[in-house]
């Protein structure tokens, strides 16, 4: 048996609409406003590993592989594995570097 493991280019988080109708915790969705240079917590299901040496883009998730464009670039600060109720986890802290129409996340120079 081999260990399950997930590679995260990006960090995808639910609709804050899914903490409000119960469905989630808030670590698990994305803040009603992302504040520049704030540090946020997350909560994601499985064993993940991030990029942590740079700028990532923060995402909004429906599940099943549907993510939106870029919402923030984002640096994940700190993320660990545990488990709970016999399912493995990470969570996290993020700080946000720019939010929205401030960063082109494509973008080359």
């Amino acid at each position: 048996m081999g260990i399950i493991t997930e590679f995260n280019p990006d960090l995808a988080l639910r609709n804050i609409s899914h903490y409000h109708s119960g469905e989630r915790l808030s670590q698990e969705c994305i803040p009603e406003t992302l504040v520049e240079g704030e540090v946020y917590p997350f909560i994601k299901s499985g064993q993940r590993n991030y990029w942590m040496e740079g700028e990532i883009a923060l995402l909004e998730t429906e599940g099943g592989g549907r993510l939106s464009d870029p919402l923030a670039s984002i640096v994940i600060l700190e993320a660990t594995h545990y488990v709970e109720d016999g399912k493995v986890c990470t969570r996290g802290i993020y700080c946000v570097e720019k939010v929205g129409a401030k960063f082109n996340w494509m973008k080359v120079e």
